[in-house]
């Protein structure tokens, strides 16, 4: 009888000292390989699977201690895909409770207004941990793949920047995009002017395009929209260079001539009349805003004063004062 009571206290000891013994380790820093730790969980991951990735990143512990502690914690199923990133003074308490909760790491992505979609890829596929999946996709194939097959990609993708997981794909981000860009042409074509004479909510996109392009100082978007509006009105050309450029395309080599101006192109503004096919950048929302309610004027030109802003004309005479004043010779007139 005394044999067994000591063989009782002497696994109650045990138990007791284990138990201790793991409140200690669950409660005190993983050491780390380096100041911070960064693992990506993919969906359907192991526990076992998770806690190896942790120690073959940097996590200076036995992986069957974290894989015994991820399943003695009851929350091993509980555990969400994501990027995660833990630094010193992170305990295996800590760890999970990251993982439980979906604390992922998050980059973003600035997308510019003014840019083209060309740029836009470009600037996603150098974005920080964030999955090429599009890189081998052609445009027309990467609009199938965003559920906009036969879109136009040109000006279809909202200007903004975008948080990201880390290891989240790039086709994410741009569907994000391109249905923020559908609320915001949808919201402001609603607030368009009665008397507008564009047609769509497309149109207003294009113009939008071509405004952002067009316009040095935020001042003036109202007013560049209200020169392009008037000549749609009456039927004359827009005569704008960045939809001539945009039509060059890789020819442009930064130098708008004369012959170029004469080259009829789809983008063509000064051989064809009314709107490009597309739009020409991704436009703002102040720029969209100016394309369906621009300022009011009867202005049908105008020319950059050199400093950023533009000087506005309603007759022909007095466009050429103007460019005579500001241009001299320099940047071509509207």
């Amino acid at each position: 009888m005394k044999t067994l009571r000591a063989l009782l206290l002497l696994v109650l000891l045990l138990a007791a000292a284990a138990a201790g013994a793991a409140a200690w380790w669950l409660n005190r820093p993983l050491v780390l390989a380096a100041e911070s730790v960064e693992v990506s969980i993919e969906p359907g991951t192991s526990p076992r699977d998770i806690a190896q990735e942790w120690v073959q990143a940097g996590v200076q512990a036995p992986p069957m201690l974290l894989y015994q502690w991820f399943r003695w914690s009851g929350q091993s199923r509980k555990i969400r895909a994501g990027s995660y990133e833990i630094g010193a003074g992170t305990t295996p308490i800590n760890l999970l409770d990251k993982m439980v909760r979906g604390d992922v790491t998050q980059s973003t992505v600035r997308l510019i207004e003014g840019w083209t979609f060309r740029q836009f890829r470009a600037e996603l596929a150098k974005a920080d941990a964030l999955k090429p999946t599009t890189a081998a996709l052609s445009d027309e194939e990467v609009m199938a793949a965003i559920g906009a097959p036969g879109v136009a990609p040109e000006g279809r993708f909202h200007p903004d920047t975008y948080a990201y997981n880390k290891g989240s794909s790039d086709l994410a981000v741009l569907k994000r995009a391109y249905h923020a860009m559908q609320k915001r042409i949808d919201a402001v074509w609603q607030e368009r002017a009665a008397d507008t004479p564009l047609r769509s909510a497309d149109d207003a996109l294009v113009l939008a395009s071509i405004v952002e392009k067009e316009t040095g100082t935020p001042a003036d978007r109202g007013r560049v929209a209200a020169v392009f509006l008037n000549r749609l009105r009456i039927g004359m050309p827009l005569q704008t260079d960045p939809t001539v450029i945009y039509g060059m395309g890789t020819a442009f080599d930064g130098n708008l001539r004369k012959r170029d101006l004469l080259a009829d192109t789809p983008f063509n503004t000064y051989t064809r009349n009314g709107l490009p096919p597309t739009p020409i950048a991704m436009p703002g929302k102040a720029a969209l805003l100016a394309a369906v309610r621009p300022d009011a004027t009867k202005a049908l030109y105008f020319v950059a004063r050199g400093d950023g802003s533009s000087e506005f004309s309603e007759t022909l005479a007095d466009h050429n004062r103007a460019v005579t004043l500001y241009q001299r010779g320099g940047q071509r007139s509207k």
